[in-house]
């Protein structure tokens, strides 16, 4: 029988991809935006989607649960913002901790930035996992490179498994591919060259090496650029302009330097080909800029699985 799943922040779904092909079923995801959800409905339109705030969403009726799973909200912990980590008014790891307590799912997952994993928030990780500690879970924190498990940029994130102490003893984390990931210019050459753009096998000798993360889609800061300065000048070496997003692939007359289109971000972030994104431009790259690779969410759902296979039941 397939293992189940509760999703919170669930965003555009690169976190349920990944678990569907881990072996997962959700039975149920959670997800405020509205954008998201539409996202979500339109790809897999039988999966149960509950557009609510994780603040006043209920446990209530939700009972023997494999998995609690959620990419939470990212700005109290990022280097790019104001670190004010628990006290941020977006920190939702309180309201993880209260349904892990009124769920009481044999492991929790949880993903977010790089940054949480740094000195400056050490005593919070440790509240952390005291808290995870009182509810009868052993808590373990890894840094996991999306372009170790296949995904054609950086991305590194901060993932936190917390299982209960039999499971935890059996649980190891994903090694990281052997076989190197793409490169961008090997990921989007197709897409470059969709239009009959005569640059394209140019353009990908030139992007021949994996991304930087991909930064953007800040409700605060607005449109669909690919992040700071710093940012677009390494993309900048790759041939790509940062300051925007292109609404199609280059065609035959095109000069210049060629942005990127949401379908092309969307597969430097993992996504499948065939993976559709609800509204605009910008609120397509806002879901794609926030999103867990769904690789990197298989590779870490296997590796649970695994441990959940390695204890023998009761």
């Amino acid at each position: 029988m397939a293992l189940t799943s509760i999703e919170v922040c669930a965003g555009a779904g690169g976190q349920a991809i990944g678990l569907t092909r881990a072996g997962f079923r959700h039975v149920v995801l959670i997800e405020n935006d509205l954008h998201a959800c539409a996202t979500l409905r339109l790809n897999r339109p039988r999966w149960n989607i509950v557009q609510q705030d994780l603040a006043v969403f209920s446990a209530d009726g939700y009972r023997d649960i494999d998995l609690l799973a959620g990419g939470l909200p990212c700005p109290p912990f990022s280097i790019a913002g104001d670190k004010r980590g628990q006290d941020d008014s977006r920190n939702l790891f309180p309201e993880m901790l209260r349904l892990a307590k009124e769920l009481k799912p044999r492991a929790v997952m949880i993903e977010n930035v790089r940054g949480l994993l740094f000195a400056v928030f050490d005593d919070y990780r440790r509240s952390i996992d005291s808290a995870f500690e009182t509810l009868g879970y052993t808590a373990v924190w890894s840094l996991l490179k999306a372009s170790d498990f296949g995904v054609p940029q950086l991305r590194p994130r901060a993932v936190c498994v917390a299982l209960r102490p039999e499971d935890a003893s059996a649980f190891e984390w994903p090694v990281p591919h052997r076989k190197p990931a793409p490169t961008v210019g090997a990921a989007l050459y197709p897409l470059m060259a969709a239009n009959s753009w005569p640059g394209a096998r140019e353009w990908a000798a030139r992007a021949d090496r994996i991304g930087p993360t991909l930064v953007g889609g800040s409700r605060k800061h607005g449109g669909p650029d690919l992040g700071p300065t710093r940012v677009k000048r390494k993309w900048a070496e790759m041939g790509v302009d940062g300051m925007g997003l292109a609404d199609e692939p280059p065609g035959l007359h095109f000069s210049g330097v060629p942005r990127l289109t949401v379908e092309m971000a969307a597969i430097l972030q993992g996504f499948p080909p065939d993976w559709q994104f609800a509204g605009g431009k910008t609120a397509a790259y806002r879901q794609i800029g926030n999103a867990f690779p769904p690789p990197v969410a298989a590779a870490v759902g296997r590796a649970i699985g695994r441990a959940f296979d390695r204890v023998a039941p009761g």
